[in-house]
């Protein structure tokens, strides 16, 4: 029979293209997710029931155990960026990952995959990067054998991040960047994607490893890459921290005071902290380069989906050819 790997948070933006990879495979997928009524596109990445959602909560044993069972491996993909009632970092990203290590090891799963993030760091100001480490470090006590995969800025097709500051172009004549000197080394989903595929067939040792794209840009820069894309000009301004500091207290009082009605998706003070640490691969650990994978430059991926966000979308192209027509 057909190995079965469950994908916690596989319906997102890194999970899905995890699981699709190892549809090709031939592996059976469990797609472990909170609503599995919105992760059903996921069922087409294989063969009538190969790939399935079901419904997991991964603040609960019991859940955790259901979605496990009967598994040979386990990925963890789930990861926040804001808290969101019970949803709070320690309790995703801490407590959830001691939970699926713990639970893998007393199963006897065979492999277990943990998607992690550069700058995890347990001493970090940010409650983002400790319980980050925390997680890690909850998932190698349980699972010694595990693969921590630990990606810079992620893009793709569905990102947030260059989605979100392109969509932000199209309506203003100024970005703000809160960090606009942070370097970061953009890598390509897929790229990851083909990471944990790897870890999952059994050709990487066991280890932490840092994935980064062939490029290393500050934030100012990213963001001029992404204007040019978009053929769009605008300003670009560092924020100062005491300034993004104000208005992330001020939006967060704003939350508070309409009882969640409001929710502050804009800037945190975490993300401040964590906007002022560098993020790229550290020479100390394994890379890809040790998975023997070619990391995809940004040049390659980013027109093929950032186009919309050009003045005429679709149509730019067009444009610019009939302007070389002659009459």
């Amino acid at each position: 029979m057909a190995k079965l790997v469950t994908i916690f948070g596989g319906s997102g933006f890194i999970g899905r293209y995890i699981a699709r990879r190892m549809a090709k495979q031939g592996w059976r997928v469990r797609v472990a997710v909170r609503r599995p009524n919105e992760a059903l596109f996921v069922k087409t990445y294989g063969v009538v029931g190969q790939v399935e959602p079901i419904l997991c909560n991964i603040r609960d044993d019991a859940s955790v155990e259901e979605a496990l069972n009967g598994a040979d491996a386990a990925v963890n993909c789930v990861g926040i960026l804001i808290e969101d009632k019970k949803n709070t970092f320690s309790a995703v990203q801490h407590s959830g990952a001691e939970r699926i290590g713990r639970l893998s090891k007393e199963l006897g799963l065979k492999s277990l995959i943990h998607i992690s993030a550069i700058g995890a760091n347990e001493t970090s100001n940010s409650i983002y990067s400790s319980t980050k480490a925390k997680g890690e470090n909850a998932i190698l006590a349980n699972f010694p054998n595990a693969v921590i995969l630990r990606p810079s800025i992620v893009f793709g097709q569905e990102d947030q991040f260059f989605n979100r500051f392109a969509k932000m172009a199209t309506m203003a004549p100024i970005l703000p960047l809160v960090g606009a000197n942070t370097r970061f080394q953009p890598v390509f989903v897929d790229d990851v994607a083909k990471a944990a595929e790897a870890a999952l067939l059994g050709s990487v040792p066991k280890g932490i490893y840092e994935l980064g794209g062939p490029e290393i840009k500050d934030f100012r820069e990213l963001m001029s890459v992404m204007l040019k894309i978009i053929k769009r000009r605008r300003l670009i301004i560092n924020t100062p921290r005491f300034i993004a500091k104000l208005m992330a207290f001020g939006l967060s009082t704003l939350q508070i005071l309409t009882l969640g009605l409001f929710k502050n998706s804009i800037i945190t003070k975490d993300q401040i902290e964590n906007l002022g640490i560098d993020n790229i691969v550290s020479e100390q650990e394994k890379c890809l380069g040790n998975l023997n994978i070619d990391p995809l430059d940004m040049g390659s991926v980013l027109p093929e989906y950032l186009w919309r966000y050009r003045p005429s979308g679709q149509y730019d192209a067009i444009k610019d050819s009939a302007k070389n027509l002659r009459s």
